[in-house]
């Protein structure tokens, strides 16, 4: 399939060079194995990654003050978004509005391994729990 959403001529490059940093270290232990800020890519979006092994695991009830998407990169999860619960898979993501509280846990079985998308520059957020 060709796409062509837009007239590449009609962009002009902002001056930005690419960048690269690390997000996580695969030799670490742990569910939390890192996260860039926006700011050290000089953009706006934080990137985090999580995983866990363990069923009924997850992060704390928190809440941030912009928009976070999350990509269920293997396994499954439970969400817990507001006043909505909402089951995701390998493949599909799910949206956590601005200001609205919510956490996830590993449904199982195996591991749960999720891509967190902030949109921040810097990763900013109150745990609730």
């Amino acid at each position: 399939m060709t796409r062509r959403d837009f007239d590449p001529a009609t962009v002009t490059p902002d001056g930005r060079p690419p960048a690269k940093a690390r997000l996580f270290d695969a030799t670490v232990d742990g569910p939390n194995r890192g996260f860039i800020n926006g700011e050290t890519l000089a953009t706006q979006i934080t990137v985090l990654t999580y995983g866990n092994d363990e069923p009924g695991v997850g992060p704390m009830l928190h809440v941030h003050p912009y928009d976070e998407v999350f990509v269920v990169q293997e396994g499954r999860a439970r969400f817990f978004v507001g006043d909505q619960t909402i089951d995701a898979e390998a493949g599909e993501t799910v949206m956590g509005p601005a200001g609205v509280p919510h956490r996830f846990i590993n449904l199982g079985p195996g591991r749960l391994q999720t891509l967190d998308i902030h949109l921040s520059p810097r990763w900013i957020q109150t745990n609730l729990e």
